[in-house]
């Protein structure tokens, strides 16, 4: 009797498949697998761009444009406190992400969203760039999402 992929054996020597849709393929499982390190990667490189980006904003608020009217309107002071944090926990648990660490996973997907919701709040200051991130972050949410270290083949 041949083995199926994703087939369990039981003790009594059946064997049986989990229903369709339960378990990543081999295919996705690969995919995860490559992308967690390169979510950590972004994860960590995000984290350092987010810490300048914090930076440039606290040193100098002749760097950024001012917006005008604008519902969620922080200043830039604000604006930087708030990336150089999120940067430094970004670069933390990217490090750690690309130990292994299940925790790391866990909150590289709490931080992602909250980074994927700030860029969505700095649109008006830096659109092209936060739309860019807002593309990483949702691959970085993805890929730590799928990611099943047991699954690996």
């Amino acid at each position: 009797m041949t083995q199926q992929p994703h087939a369990t054996q039981s003790s009594a020597g059946t064997t049986s498949t989990p229903a369709p849709g339960l378990g990543p393929t081999p295919t996705e499982a690969s995919w995860a697998a490559g992308g967690v390190v390169f979510a950590g990667v972004l994860m960590l490189m995000n984290g350092i761009l987010a810490v300048l980006q914090g930076i440039s904003l606290l040193a100098d608020d002749d760097v950024w444009a001012r917006v005008g009217d604008y519902v969620y309107k922080i200043n830039h002071t604000g604006w930087g406190v708030i990336l150089l944090c999120l940067g430094a926990l970004a670069v933390v648990t990217g490090a750690f992400i690309l130990r292994g660490a299940a925790w790391a996973r866990m909150t590289g997907i709490f931080l992602a969203s909250l980074s994927m919701l700030a860029q969505f709040l700095f649109l008006p200051y830096a659109p092209v760039w936060s739309v860019i991130m807002i593309g990483i972050d949702f691959f970085v949410i993805w890929a730590l999402a799928v990611y099943r270290p047991d699954m690996r083949g």
